[in-house]
């Protein structure tokens, strides 16, 4: 639960931007908000909270519901429930949310696979002039109705991941090149690298690495420092990182050492 600053204690009331980034936390952390209690925490009135909550709706951020918002998921595929999407499901709202900042002006973007990249889809903000490809359907059905190019990589759906693998997803990979690839990753380490659990998997994240200018990695705490079967590229091809606060300290050190950026998220500032 996060830490809100109540209304009596706020100087000033939040300018316009600074407060969709907060209901955009909000939903992030607890899948919901209330408009009364966010205009309490603000120091603004309900209506001012209202018309950010429109303009984050036709943004294709957040669903309206009556007295509040949740997480945009309109016309958008079930995220597979399986064990792996219902752990540490808050952190990795709040990776996800982070990393968004660190699209800039990048045109040609790569999402890989992984419930945390998942996230990353659902709050990144969307502009014309962006082209998104993906292996995962799910990320697709979750960007496919908003203002931008969208382009599923195709082959062998892995069934528990609804994702694409084999010859044919490598392939239409070679048709690009990214300025920035955002991935999760089954493990990452100073050690060994960016890891996962499967050649399959790995092969289509290693092809995409390999043609992006830049790559981030957004993986929560308990993969960090861990090493699977399959390796993906070392971990000084990673220009950041993007965590939480259960990241072994000590392995972060070592990353750090290895040029890696490493920004840290924290359910208390949201």
């Amino acid at each position: 639960m996060s830490e809100r600053v109540p209304a009596s204690s706020a100087r000033h009331p939040v300018g316009a931007v600074d407060r969709r980034h907060t209901i955009l936390q909000r939903v992030a952390e607890e899948q919901t908000i209330h408009v009364g209690e966010l205009a309490r925490d603000l120091a603004v009135s309900e209506m001012t909270i209202r018309r950010d909550i429109r303009r984050l709706e036709r943004d294709g951020f957040v669903r309206q519901t009556y007295g509040g918002a949740t997480a945009h998921l309109t016309r958008s595929l079930d995220v597979a429930f399986n064990a792996r999407a219902l752990q540490h499901s808050p952190e990795k709202r709040l990776i996800g949310l982070r990393a968004t900042q660190l699209v800039a002006d990048a045109r040609v973007l790569f999402i890989g696979i992984g419930t945390t990249a998942e996230q990353f889809a659902r709050y990144l903000p969307t502009r014309p002039d962006l082209t998104v490809v993906t292996g995962s359907l799910t990320t697709a059905s979750l960007l496919g109705t908003r203002p931008l190019r969208v382009v599923v990589l195709g082959g062998t759906v892995l069934h528990d991941e609804l994702t694409c693998v084999g010859p044919t997803a490598i392939a239409t990979l070679e048709q690009f090149r990214f300025d920035l690839a955002v991935i999760g990753a089954g493990g990452l380490s100073a050690r060994w690298g960016i890891t996962e659990e499967s050649d399959d998997e790995a092969a289509v994240q290693r092809a995409a690495i390999d043609r992006a200018e830049r790559v981030v990695v957004i993986a929560d705490g308990s993969k960090v420092g861990t090493g699977l079967a399959s390796v993906v590229g070392p971990a000084s091809r990673v220009a950041s990182l993007v965590t939480d606060r259960s990241a072994p300290s000590d392995e972060l050190a070592a990353l750090r050492r290895l040029g890696l950026e490493i920004i840290v998220t924290d359910q208390s500032a949201a």
